[in-house]
């Protein structure tokens, strides 16, 4: 059905108000369902730089990060 937008405003003015209403909301809701989805902006970190990469590499318990995980899993779940 091809309408021409003299066409479409006077059908909808042809409805009731009560009508007019539901067709604006349903518009309203098309217009959201259908909007361009605002992408939130990429950051890029600097990982080699980051205080928090490497922040445990001093450490000598870890040195054999699977003997460490399975002690602390003994200690607390035994």
């Amino acid at each position: 059905m091809n309408m021409t937008q003299q066409e479409l405003f006077k059908a909808f003015e042809s409805l009731p108000t009560k009508t007019q209403r539901q067709a604006l909301n349903f518009i309203a809701f098309l217009q959201q369902t259908y909007a361009p989805a605002i992408k939130p902006q990429k950051t890029e970190i600097d990982w080699t730089n980051d205080p928090f990469i490497g922040k445990w590499q001093e450490r000598q318990d870890m040195d054999d990060c699977t003997t460490w995980v399975r002690n602390i899993r003994n200690n607390e779940w035994s």
